[in-house]
């Protein structure tokens, strides 16, 4: 049987932007935005056209910044969706590639995190698991410096955000592919956890492990619809797709004093396997 024609909405890069400045993305702001591309609809131009999109709505003085997380780069004890094999695990960590900002492709955050990591000037943090890409003004102020050791902390583009007052826009995603609440974690009591990944030396690849907060984005969806009916949230349509406009701040704050609340230490879940490899969930959730 023929494939029947898509019912639409038609989405182009126009309607786009004139979609996300009627929600209230403003020229000249930074704005971190988790998206679903299937969401939107039939878009004419796919993930090119979303980018270029939310570029016309930011203007030449906005800042773009998404997740490019590559958490396959990781420890294959681990993995889980799906395992390999025990005996493989040696092999695997002394071949895996080293994580390369210009190279490495992001993994499961989507197709337009991935279109916005090889646009033209983009720049990528260096955390080879978390990494986040920026096009625009302030790209470099919120990449630069992502330790090594601080997947999602204050020692990563998530806290420049928030010094930069920047807004989260969840395009077509739900609250738990936020990023921001992550943030959070590092500033409550939180366990700790080993994390390993091959890095770069002077004499070659090797794998390290360093220890790490450990985070987990189990409870976000209902975190994120706490927040929202407590906080004010801008919500409408971009497209086809349900979206949602906030500021950064204001959702790290809120998660910080619901985490202390809800999220026991006996409950939190260790969260250094990297999403590619664990349970199917909506992105992002990585190391």
């Amino acid at each position: 049987m023929p494939t029947p024609p898509p019912t639409g909405p038609l989405v182009t890069r126009a309607t786009l932007a004139t979609d996300l400045r009627a929600l209230g993305v403003r020229p000249g702001e930074t704005l971190l935005v988790h998206s679903s591309l299937r969401s939107l609809g039939w878009v004419n131009g796919g993930a090119v056209a979303v980018v270029q999109g939310l570029l016309d709505a930011l203007g030449p003085d906005g800042t773009l910044v998404v997740p490019t997380q590559s958490g396959d780069l990781s420890d294959p004890a681990l993995w889980s969706s799906p395992p390999v094999p025990e005996e493989w695990w040696p092999a695997i960590r002394a071949t895996m590639p080293v994580y390369d900002p210009l190279v490495t492709p992001s993994r499961g955050v989507g197709v337009v995190p991935e279109t916005v990591r090889s646009w033209p000037g983009a720049l990528r943090s260096a955390h080879p698991q978390t990494s986040f890409a920026a096009v625009g003004p302030a790209a470099a102020a919120i990449v630069e410096d992502h330790a090594p050791d601080c997947r999602l902390g204050e020692h990563s583009p998530l806290a420049r955000l928030e010094e930069k007052g920047a807004r989260v826009l969840l395009l077509g995603a739900g609250y738990d592919t936020c990023t921001g609440f992550h943030l959070a974690e590092y500033r409550i009591p939180a366990p700790r956890v080993e994390v390993g990944r091959p890095v770069r030396t002077p004499q070659g690849p090797r794998w390290e492990t360093v220890t790490e907060v450990s985070i987990s984005s189990d409870g976000f969806d209902t975190l994120g619809a706490d927040f929202e009916r407590d906080r004010p949230v801008v919500r409408g349509r971009v497209g086809a797709a349900d979206a949602r406009l906030f500021p950064l701040a204001d959702a790290v704050a809120y998660a910080e004093r619901w985490l202390a609340v809800h999220r026991s230490r006996e409950e939190w879940i260790t969260d250094n396997v990297p999403l590619s490899r664990a349970a199917p969930r909506a992105v992002p959730r990585r190391p």
